[in-house]
Formats: C-alpha cells, sequence, structure tokens
C-alpha cells in the first residue's frame, strides 16, 4: 500500500454505520455546512484563543475518523496556471491543510487528498469536529462509514443467460478504474492484451498479499489498495492486505466492464456459451476500497477508503471510474471527489443503490452518472410432476433430469442430523442411501443456496427443487446439480402435492432463455423531488448478471443482481464512448440522450431508460456541460446547469437548455414533447445547427391542479434519423 504524507499504514480504526450527519443547509448549487454538531457543544468563539484546557479535555474524549473537505477544490478543480508543476500546487494545499490542523491538536491526519479533493481524514472528537466545521475554509466535515456494495444477490433476480458478444475493439485505449474489492488476476477474463499502457495513465501496481508487481499486465494497468478508513482490526481473517480480491465482488465488476471477449463460460459442468465485458480490449486498474469482515453485516467501503481511491485514480489517469457502492441521498465527501475526478476528465459512473423505493437515490450529484438495475431477460425452467402441477421458476441448468424420484429434504435425513438441517439440505444433512437417484426438495434458509445443491451432489441426487417458503424471492445461482429455484407460491404448491403422494416422481425441464420487456427491478433505488436534479440517470441490466469471480468450491462464475451488475455495464458502455472519439462530457449527454424509456414506468425510477450502445454512439446533440460549471453549481455561483434532464419542483414551471450538433454536418432537427398528463410545449419547435453551433430552447408546463407529479419526455429528431430525448419530471 503506497504511502502518502501523513498517512499511518498501520492505522486501524472501526467506523459506526449510523450516519451522523453535520447540521447542515443545502441550497440549490451549494452545500453549506453549519458551524456545529449536533450534540455537540458550541465552537471556541476564536481559533486563535487558547485551547490548552479544551486540548486536555479533548484527550480523554472519544474519538473516531472524520473526513475534512477543504472549500478550495483540489489540483483538478483549480485554475490553469500554465507550467506549474502538479507536485507544486499539491504542496500549496498541504500547505492549506496544515493551517487547518493547526487549530486542532490531533494526531497526524490518516490520508491526505490534492487531486480530486483538497482535504485529510483525521482522527477527531465531536467537539474538534465541530472547531473544524466552524472554520470558514472548511466545506464540510463527516463522520467516515461505511456504505454497502450496491449487490443484491438475495433480490428476485431473474437471470440473464449470458452476456451479449461486443466488438472486439471497444474501448480500445480506454482505461476503467474500478473502486470495489479488488481483482483476481488470474482469470482469463483480464489476460494480457495486444495494446500497451497508455502514456496518459501513470499508476503503479502496488504490491501484498498474493500480489505482486508482476500481477499486472497490459490488461491489468495499475492496482492500489486502501484499508485504513475500514480498519485492518475489522477485517475478515481470510482478507488479502493487497489488491487481490477475495471477496468477488470487485472481479465480477470488472469482468462486466472490461472482460476480455469470447471467454469461454462453464458452470457446474456446463458450458454457457462464452463472456465478454462491455468494453473488452478496455484496460483496468483496480482501486481495492472494499473489504469483508468477519460478520458479513459489516462488509463494505470505509469513506475514508473510497475517497482515497477516487483520489488516486484520478491523479493515475483513468479515463473511466465504475464506484458499485451505495451513499446517502444527499452530496457527500465522496461525491466531492468525484466532482474532483470529472474535472480531471475522468467520466464517473455510480450505482443508485439497493434501497427502492425508500429512500432517495444515491450519488444525487449532477456530475455523475447514477444508474439504476433492470430486470429482462429470464433463463427459466420448471418442475414438471408426473400426474401433478407444472410449476414454473428460475433455472441456469441447460441440462434437464428425466423421470425421478421427489423425495423431501426432511425425510431423507442422515444418521445423527437434524430434521431442521435436513429441511435445508444443509451440508452433511442427507443420506446418501436414500438420496441416490432422487430430485431433492430443499426449502431456502440455513445455509447458502449453493451449498444446498453441493449436499444434494454428494449424496448422489440428480437435481433440486429449491423452494422459497418464505417469500424472499428466487434467486439465480450456479449450481452443483440441475435446479429449479420456485417462488413461495408455487413450493407451496408442490410441497402441499408431495405430501399427498405415495410415489412422486417429477422431470426438471429447461425452458431456456425467456425474454421479457425490462422493468426496473424491486430493489433499485428510486429518485426524489427533492433534489435538484432527475435520479438516477439511467437504468441498465442489474438482476442475474453473469459474472466472474474468485475460484471457489462453487466455480469460477456467478450471477449476481443489484445496481452493481448495472453500473459496470454503463460503465463498459461509456468506455465504448470515449474509444470512438466522444468527449467525456459528451459520453454524460450520450448515455441518458440515447437511453430507450421503459413503458409505463415513472421517470424517478428509470431515468432516461435502459443504457443503449448503439444509439449513444450516433448521437447528434448533446447537452454539454464542463466540469467548471458543476462547481459553480455546488458553490452557488451558478443556479442552472445544462443538464440531460429538467427537473421542475417549487412552483417553477419553465427550464432552459442548450443543445449542441455534434454529428460534423449541418442538420435540421425538430422537438417536440411526448408521454406527459400536462399541456408542455417546447420552443422553438426546430432548429437548424452547423457543426459544432449551439441553441437554446425553452420546455414550459402549462399551469394547473391536476396531478403533483407528472413526467414525460423532449425528443429532438434530427434529419439523418437520430433522436436525442431527455426525461422531464414537474413537481407541484
Amino acid at each position: 500500500m503506497r504511502n502518502q504524507p501523513g498517512r499511518r499504514p498501520g492505522h486501524r480504526s472501526r467506523p459506526r454505520r449510523a450516519r451522523w450527519t453535520l447540521a447542515g443547509t443545502a441550497a440549490i448549487g451549494s452545500l453549506a455546512v453549519a458551524a456545529s454538531l449536533a450534540a455537540a457543544p458550541a465552537a471556541p468563539a476564536s481559533p486563535a484563543a487558547d485551547r490548552s484546557a479544551g486540548a486536555a479535555a479533548s484527550a480523554a474524549a472519544p474519538t473516531r475518523l472524520y473526513l475534512v473537505t477543504l472549500r478550495s477544490p483540489g489540483t483538478t478543480g483549480l485554475p490553469d496556471r500554465g507550467p506549474v508543476p502538479g507536485r507544486a500546487r499539491a504542496g500549496e494545499l498541504l500547505a492549506q491543510q496544515d493551517a487547518v490542523l493547526a487549530d486542532v491538536d490531533t494526531p497526524p491526519p490518516v490520508y491526505r487528498w490534492t487531486t480530486a479533493l483538497n482535504g485529510f481524514a483525521v482522527e477527531l472528537d465531536a467537539d474538534q469536529a465541530a472547531l473544524l466545521a466552524a472554520l470558514p475554509q472548511v466545506a464540510l466535515v463527516e463522520p467516515n462509514e461505511v456504505q454497502p456494495l450496491a449487490s443484491a444477490p438475495d433480490a428476485a433476480a431473474l437471470p440473464q443467460a449470458r452476456r451479449r458478444p461486443a466488438a472486439r475493439d471497444a474501448g480500445a485505449g480506454v482505461v476503467v478504474g474500478v473502486v470495489d474489492t479488488g481483482l483476481d488476476p488470474d482469470s482469463p477474463l483480464f489476460a494480457q492484451l495486444r495494446e500497451r499502457v497508455p502514456d496518459r495513465f501513470a499508476g503503479p501496481c502496488e504490491a501484498g498479499d498474493r500480489w505482486s508487481a508482476g500481477s499486472c499486465t497490459s490488461k491489468v494497468v495499475g492496482a492500489r489498495w486502501f484499508v485504513d478508513g475500514f480498519g485492518t482490526d475489522a477485517l475478515r481473517a481470510a482478507s488479502s492486505l493487497s489488491p487481490r480480491d477475495t471477496d468477488g465482488h470487485g472481479t465480477a465488476m470488472a469482468s462486466i466492464a472490461a472482460g476480455n471477449a469470447a471467454v469461454p463460460v462453464q458452470v457446474a459442468g456446463e458450458r454457457l456459451g462464452r463472456f465478454s465485458g462491455a468494453a473488452p480490449e478496455a484496460q483496468v486498474a483496480v482501486y481495492k476500497a472494499c473489504w469483508s469482515a468477519p460478520d458479513p453485516a459489516g462488509d463494505g467501503c470505509a469513506t475514508a477508503d473510497v475517497v482515497s481511491a477516487v483520489d488516486a485514480a484520478t491523479r493515475d489517469g483513468v479515463d473511466v471510474l465504475s464506484l458499485s457502492v451505495g451513499g446517502p441521498s444527499a452530496i457527500d465527501t465522496v461525491d466531492r471527489a468525484l466532482l474532483g475526478a470529472v474535472e480531471g476528465g475522468v467520466v464517473v459512473v455510480a450505482a443508485a443503490g439497493n434501497e427502492g423505493d425508500r429512500a432517495g437515490a444515491a450519488h444525487p450529484a449532477p456530475w455523475v452518472t447514477t444508474v439504476g438495475g433492470t430486470t429482462d431477460a429470464v433463463r427459466r425452467g420448471r418442475v414438471e410432476a408426473v400426474g401433478g402441477p407444472r410449476l414454473g421458476g428460475v433455472m441456469v441448468s441447460q441440462r434437464g433430469v428425466p423421470s425421478s424420484r421427489l423425495v423431501a429434504g426432511s425425510a431423507v435425513r442422515a444418521r445423527g442430523a437434524s430434521v431442521a438441517d435436513a429441511t435445508v439440505c444443509a451440508p452433511g444433512s442427507l443420506d446418501a442411501a436414500r438420496v441416490g437417484g432422487a430430485v431433492v426438495v430443499c426449502e431456502r434458509g440455513g445455509v447458502a443456496r449453493v451449498d444446498k445443491s453441493r449436499a444434494v451432489a454428494l449424496a448422489d441426487g440428480v437435481g433440486m427443487v429449491l423452494v422459497d417458503v418464505r417469500g424472499e424471492g428466487v434467486a439465480t445461482d450456479a449450481h452443483e446439480v440441475p435446479t429449479v429455484h420456485l417462488a413461495a407460491g408455487p413450493g407451496r404448491r408442490l410441497l402441499r402435492w408431495l405430501a399427498t403422494e405415495r410415489a412422486p416422481r417429477v422431470r426438471l425441464v429447461p425452458r431456456g432463455l425467456v425474454r421479457a420487456a425490462p422493468r426496473v427491478a424491486p430493489f433499485s433505488s428510486s429518485g426524489s423531488t427533492t433534489t435538484t436534479v432527475v435520479k438516477p440517470d439511467v437504468v441498465a441490466p442489474g438482476s442475474g448478471v453473469l459474472s466472474a469471480t474468485v475460484p471457489s468450491g462453487h466455480g469460477d462464475w456467478d450471477f449476481l443482481s443489484g445496481t452493481s451488475p448495472a453500473t459496470a455495464h454503463t460503465a463498459g458502455v461509456a468506455a465504448t464512448l470515449l474509444g470512438r472519439g466522444l468527449r467525456p462530457s459528451v459520453v454524460r449527454s450520450a448515455l441518458v440522450t440515447s437511453a430507450a424509456p421503459l413503458a409505463s414506468t415513472p421517470v424517478l425510477d428509470a431515468g432516461a431508460g435502459r443504457v443503449r450502445l448503439a444509439p449513444a454512439q450516433r448521437t447528434g446533440l448533446a447537452y454539454v456541460v464542463e466540469p467548471r460549471r458543476y462547481r459553480a453549481w455546488l458553490e452557488g455561483r451558478r443556479p442552472r446547469l445544462n443538464t440531460a434532464s429538467v427537473l421542475l419542483a417549487g412552483g417553477a414551471l419553465q427550464a432552459r437548455r442548450e443543445i449542441t450538433n455534434v454529428t460534423g454536418r449541418r442538420l435540421y432537427f425538430s422537438s417536440s414533447a411526448q408521454g406527459f398528463r400536462r399541456d408542455v410545449t417546447v420552443r422553438p419547435a426546430a432548429v437548424r445547427l452547423a457543426p459544432g453551433e449551439t441553441a437554446t430552447f425553452r420546455v414550459r408546463v402549462a399551469p394547473g391542479r391536476g396531478r403533483r407529479l407528472d413526467d414525460g419526455f423532449v425528443v429532438w429528431r434530427g434529419a439523418t434519423g437520430t433522436v436525442t430525448r431527455i426525461p422531464v419530471v414537474v413537481a407541484r
């Protein structure tokens, strides 16, 4: 792990999950931090006052790790000063940080950030945190927190059979930075490329446990790891203090975004075709900032580590940053660091989170492309009871099971095993003498789903029916024997039939891939009208997505659900667009304006709709926002942004946007408003633009007492067939 100024590699801290927010106010385009913490005494009247008594009291006060952001931006957000070296500019920021730290008696900072953010992570007690929050040069003080990865393996997932093949040159010359649990470099998905490392990328390959400098290649071009925010004393024993992935999530996300093309997939002895990442020629830089705890409930990513990863990735020169990590529904320190990444020329893609409609989407900042998840492709199977019901469910296996005995796990328990263990098919609980050649009904719960099918296989069973008796939903897994996972209703029906039959027999029949209209997955976090921009921006496949994982007894492929895989997929699409020559600001626009709306789905659930590569490559108009304008908006110096979406709230009835012709040809474009229940107009109705020329239009909503919430799209059609669409939400 590379040391940074003021960083203590051996430092340990254990963050709390509960969010402790500074008393603050949010205005359009700005975040203002109030002078004190909720439950903290008032700050001293002057930083120059004698603090000796306060320092003595602080020595005995409990401390925790805080993230402190200064108002001056990191080096990527500073005005251009010509040939001034970046190291000198970073030194100026470190001096600013030292001046702030001089106002409190603290140990050396755990992290210091100078590229994407100007700030540091330091141990503070509540009084010290309040003191720093009151300083005029400080923008934000937040406690370090552990945020969850945005995967939901137990969600009601419907599996995709395999990744669609991508163009073999997709993403060539682009570096995708993946902030996650690390990477397994031994997977064939990350084998050497013919490409050389881009000159602009300057990231190191940090060594560590089971990871050497040789672990980086022309495909995996850099690797770092950050653990001081999570704390080494909070790690699971099997964790590797290195960029190596021991969880599997980071490997999965990197494979979905940029895994090599046409890699054969074999799951439980079955071939499932060939796999390609969304941008197979893109190169990967690893930033391990997410870790596993002894209790899985403690797994996640400490915000101090995530900010450090974003800062390092920006300095290293990645082109796309994929962040499959949840977060609050307000702009926090992580989002501020992501602004610095955007100012450094990075396209940032982040997960909306898996909270459904219970909370606003994570990463609500306008400079982040925030991604929700969908269900669409379905790999189905059927349990056909001989003389009984036919029940449909999820089935990954392409191998069927002919007519075979059906037994309940509870009826074939091994000697010494409990009925409860046999009911859920816990390892070692089944009697091979009675299971051999049979299909076993196993109920969900108690142990991992894949461990159940392994127990059936070890007892010589030929198949499994996994029953969701508690209504938790079906899930996609790579099982040891052909398995059909039944939802609660069909599962109860099968159990009732089994209880009445003297010699029950069933067939397990794979039905293959069944295409269905995409819909927003139940777990995908929705947006809110209390923010100033529409979130999520887009949605992408997020249920039962095939991906690589770390080798285990269950193989090295898995199916994941959540907004994590949706984010990785979108990051790969962004890498492909950059590789086709689109500028970062145009890529951010094209991801939204080319998306396919989901029928009968609110914009606050699906954003602009499902990400599509082909139309994005043919984008006709762009809603361009230069990075410096984002910072002006954040600081309250610019009330309006030219975002590729419109949110009209608080009585507002009109908005203005600018469109830029990015086709390279002089073209005529006509406008329309679609999907609204109110009267919505777009003026002008048509424009003619030369290449690079910009036009301003206004969207107006007629006043009325109609529904409190309305949404639709403003659509621009080009003479060559291009369609540029942005979502509009109207909230009374």
